[in-house]
């Protein structure tokens, strides 16, 4: 997903001058490109998220487009506070780009996990949170909002999934009504377990890529079944109970750290991720709704 970052990006800035990359030492090889056609655009300012953060809403104050990039648990949680003063308070528009979403740096350990990035960043007024599942996705996300005025979070992982669905800024995504007691809702990457697990089960199905705003009204479409909302994050399911008179449970992250080493799908698997632990699930779900 962050060679299409790259790739939008380079377009985008063929056209657009005031585009200014801010990079945390990650992913400045892949960039190589554009540092050395926009040198005066692109700046490795190194392991300093606070500082990526301010300077980019110093560039948003001089009219520019930031796009501010390195790993998710640095630029979201430790910088919670210079997004939320630097950038929302001051309505200085600008971009976050993070990589390494939820387990992603699996082998890293805990400093390395993110799951309460989506969750934290919707609660500042005025942002945009965002968490594209696929290339498409991203790139069409890109380039509908870098340039909006406001403060977009892009949530990037190295396991999109290769589902092609259509795309439109803040629109929930019905990929399956099969008029059920039981409607799967779920966002990002997971997508492509929970439609493999839910693939020949009698359940609707509905998708979003935007956690910011939510989609209420596709939400409210199924507010008479129960809902159940996988995620391997938290945010998503705040979000949709956000919508009032609904039955929702959540099958994702327990209440504890991760203390696992391994990869993406070991630690998916750990929690009940994995493609078979979520049809178990759901199947559950289905036996106690009937």
């Amino acid at each position: 997903m962050r060679k299409q970052f790259r790739d939008t990006v380079m377009d985008l800035a063929a056209s657009d001058e005031k585009i200014i990359l801010l990079f945390g030492d990650v992913s400045v090889y892949l960039f190589d490109d554009f540092r050395l056609k926009y040198p005066g655009r692109f700046y490795n300012i190194g392991i300093c998220e606070n500082t990526l953060i301010s300077v980019g809403a110093g560039l948003s104050a001089r009219g520019f487009y930031p796009f501010v990039h390195t790993i998710n648990p640095f630029i979201t949680e430790r910088s919670y506070e210079q997004i939320k003063l630097d950038m929302c308070y001051n309505s200085f528009g600008g971009n976050i780009v993070s990589c390494g979403a939820s387990f992603d740096y699996a082998w890293d350990g805990a400093t390395h996990h993110s799951y309460t990035d989506l969750a934290i960043l919707r609660l500042l007024p005025e942002a945009e949170v965002i968490q594209p599942g696929s290339r498409k996705e991203l790139d069409a996300l890109l380039r509908s909002q870098y340039n909006n005025g406001r403060t977009t979070y892009y949530r990037l992982s190295d396991h999109p999934h290769n589902i092609d669905i259509p795309v439109d800024f803040g629109k929930g995504i019905v990929l399956r009504d099969s008029g059920s007691k039981l409607t799967v809702m779920t966002a990002g990457p997971i997508l492509g377990n929970v439609i493999e697990a839910c693939r020949d089960l009698a359940v609707n199905l509905v998708y979003f890529h935007t956690i910011k705003p939510i989609d209420k009204a596709i939400i409210s479409k199924f507010k008479d079944t129960e809902i159940m909302v996988i995620h391997d994050a938290f945010g998503l399911y705040e979000a949709v109970c956000e919508v009032p008179n609904l039955s929702v449970s959540y099958h994702g992250l327990p209440d504890k750290f991760c203390s696992w080493y391994g990869t993406l799908e070991d630690i998916r698997k750990k929690v009940g991720l994995d493609v078979e632990s979520i049809r178990e699930n759901i199947g559950r779900r289905i036996r106690n709704t009937n």
